[in-house]
């Protein structure tokens, strides 16, 4: 008797698996379909969705791009449809609790954000640059927001699958407990943070410092309860920057060293978002690629792991410690690096360096370059570092946020073309937010008029934004 391959154990595995019901029904898969199974693919059939046209703009990803090139095409008269996949609005701002808003000096929705948050008592500090604010509160609010300005959104909902006639990105499918829908606009923004619109439309783009990893580390935050912040002052960071902060993350430092454990991230950061309410970052994920599934769960789930260590030993050192509990770790592990989506400009080194100006500028970035350390070994030696480059405020231009590739689509936040250095030091959500209201009133002048990204003027654009900010 001849003696059985490997593959013919696997077919007959494979079978044995499929004809019990474990994998398929009997008789929906053909010779061919289980032999493809077997070589690890597998035939999804066509089929008809349901397909929506309710919209002149489609925002895929409600972070903080998002939600002001949302806000912004709406109040620019265009009908607005957002796709969000997290539980909420704000994305990194709230399911990721960033907690921290830089380089948000920026006029504009980055100030009339700030007035509301003011207003409800939200956020701590003076300074426009740098400001603490209640994740949880975020919420609420940008969702009132979405409402008053007549934008559509729908949570728990990703997209999935990008379309094109010809050059045009015309539809795309998302996925969600609904199932699988088509949804069609003329205009498309991507504001996903990771490029995931723009890649699956089929741009080419650029991820971390070469053609893949090394990339910046992610990294997961955390809210505190502790029993008395005023006994923790020397280690919380002042939402107004100054030498003391520096200070403060390098004591807290050496706390967490007195636990016995060196942290993956070697600047550990507390705020004090109200009372005895406090934001942690203390750890650091390193070569995980923003489009790896099973590689951003093993991270998460290490952080998670790191950040239940530190606090426990904290609060074993009694003191100040004492009481100390994790409240919440975020929904979502922080991304710095994801996919530069390339457009018809890329903004680069040099623009960082000279302090580049341009007549298409939506935004004048002033953020440091700011680079935390690709690997365990590097952050030992330092957490973060410039490249030994010193930012000059430069602009960052319209043309940066119109994919090259694809017409129809509109990039805005981390995920515009630019290389790495200049994405470290663009990617603050303070620039992100600028770039949102740039994407939102171009792509809403554009499909109302039946035009193109590429065919909009700035100063068209910046005329609309001006009567329309509130």
């Amino acid at each position: 008797m001849d003696t059985p391959t490997t593959n013919d154990l696997k077919r007959r595995s494979f079978l044995r698996a499929a004809f019990s019901g474990a994998l398929v029904t009997p008789g929906v898969m053909n010779a061919q379909q289980v032999e493809k199974a077997i070589a690890g693919q597998f035939h999804e059939e066509a089929r008809d969705l349901p397909l929506v046209e309710d919209a002149d703009v489609i925002v895929c990803g409600a972070g903080p791009a998002g939600i002001a090139a949302a806000i912004t095409a709406a109040r620019a008269g265009a009908k607005v449809r957002v796709f969000e996949w997290r539980g909420c609005l704000g994305g990194v701002w709230t399911a990721g609790l960033l907690g921290y808003l830089l380089d948000f000096d920026k006029p504009g929705f980055n100030q009339e954000l700030l007035k509301r948050l003011e207003a409800r008592e939200m956020r701590r500090g003076t300074v426009k640059g740098s400001v603490v604010y209640e994740p949880e509160g975020m919420k609420l609010l940008l969702e009132e927001m979405f409402v008053e300005a007549g934008v559509k959104f729908q949570l728990h909902t990703r997209v999935s699958a990008a379309y094109r006639e010809g050059n045009r990105l015309t539809t795309i499918v998302t996925e969600s407990k609904s199932g699988r829908q088509a949804w069609r606009a003329p205009l498309f923004i991507d504001t996903t943070g990771d490029g995931d619109l723009g890649a699956l439309a089929g741009c080419s783009f650029e991820y971390g410092e070469s053609d893949s990893c090394p990339c910046q580390p992610m990294s997961l935050n955390a809210l505190l309860v502790c029993k008395d912040a005023a006994a923790l002052a020397a280690y919380i960071h002042k939402s107004d920057p100054s030498k003391a902060d520096g200070i403060a993350k390098d004591a807290f430092l050496a706390e967490i060293q007195r636990t016995g454990h060196f942290p993956s991230y070697s600047k550990p950061t507390l705020w004090q978002v109200r009372d005895d309410l406090l934001l942690v970052m203390m750890n650091h994920q390193y070569g995980v690629p923003c489009f790896d599934a099973a590689k951003i769960t093993e991270a998460t789930v290490q952080a998670r792991a790191e950040m239940h260590k530190i606090v426990n030993g904290l609060r074993k050192l009694g003191g100040p410690w004492e009481g100390l509990q994790i409240a919440a770790t975020a929904e979502q592990i922080g991304v710095r690096d994801g996919r530069r989506i390339k457009g018809r400009y890329v903004v680069n080194k040099d623009d960082v360096i000279a302090g580049a100006r341009y007549d298409d500028a939506v935004v004048r970035a002033t953020f440091s370059v700011d680079i935390h350390a690709l690997s365990a070994e590097n952050n030992k030696k330092a957490a973060y570092h410039n490249a030994g480059i010193k930012t000059k405020p430069y602009d960052i231009p319209l043309r940066a946020l119109i994919a090259k590739d694809v017409d129809g689509l509109m990039m805005a936040g981390r995920n515009i073309s630019g290389d790495f250095i200049a994405h470290a030091s663009y990617r603050v959500t303070g620039n992100s937010v600028a770039m949102g209201e740039a994407a939102g009133v171009t792509a809403a002048l554009a499909a109302l008029s039946k035009r193109l990204p590429h065919e909009i003027e700035w100063k068209e654009s910046a005329a609309k934004l001006a009567t329309i900010r509130v």
